[in-house]
């Protein structure tokens, strides 16, 4: 660390870090508060999926029981051919979006299937799309919870470490001037003391 000047200019350099300093806290701040409030809409966005997947699941449980007879094939009716994500940045912070899932659905004979087969596709696609809305928004809130951290802790570094620091520095620069000011003058008294009494003989 760099030996502290106590000279005025480096006091002017203290105090311009420390209104640098002191005007960025309240902004960093603010994008805390507001990633704050963005995980707890995504918390919220995460209850009522989950809530809709568990609710969807029970009714198909209950719409469709004939799907635990063994005897019919039901594998392989639909899969995720692929995923397309997106990215939005906000407050600095780039999380995913779900723009598009392609589905790849087994073709099979309408006479060789029940008819219920129809809906079954229909609510495991449902499914499907619930978990993975499920799974996006815990991915954009693990970032959130992430960059929250970082700019906690930015906050508190500036708090807690920075600008204390800068506020003793300065103060540390002003006794040491004014001390020196004191000598200064008492010097000046002492040598014009000498001078007239030197004067006076």
């Amino acid at each position: 660390m760099a030996r502290l000047a106590l000279n005025k200019t480096e006091l002017h350099k203290q105090r311009k870090q420390l209104n640098i300093y002191q005007q960025f806290l309240p902004s960093l701040d603010l994008k805390r508060q507001h990633l704050m409030a963005l995980i707890a809409v995504s918390k919220s966005l995460m209850e009522e999926k989950k809530a809709q997947l568990a609710h969807l699941i029970t009714q198909s449980g209950e719409r469709l029981p004939m799907v635990a007879n063994q005897e019919i094939d039901l594998s392989g009716l639909l899969k995720v051919q692929d995923i397309t994500l997106g990215e939005e940045n906000i407050l600095g912070v780039k999380l995913p979006v779900l723009i598009n899932v392609n589905w790849h659905f087994r073709e099979y004979a309408l006479l060789a299937k029940p008819h219920w087969v129809d809906v079954l596709v229909v609510q495991l696609r449902q499914v499907a799309e619930l978990k993975i809305q499920i799974q996006v928004e815990e991915e954009r809130k693990r970032r959130l919870d992430s960059a929250t951290r970082r700019t906690a802790q930015r906050v508190n570094l500036f708090e807690k470490v920075m600008i204390p620091s800068k506020r003793q520095h300065i103060k540390k620069i002003q006794i040491f001037l004014a001390d020196t000011e004191r000598g200064d003058v008492v010097r000046s008294k002492i040598a014009k003391g000498k001078h007239l009494g030197k004067g006076s003989l």
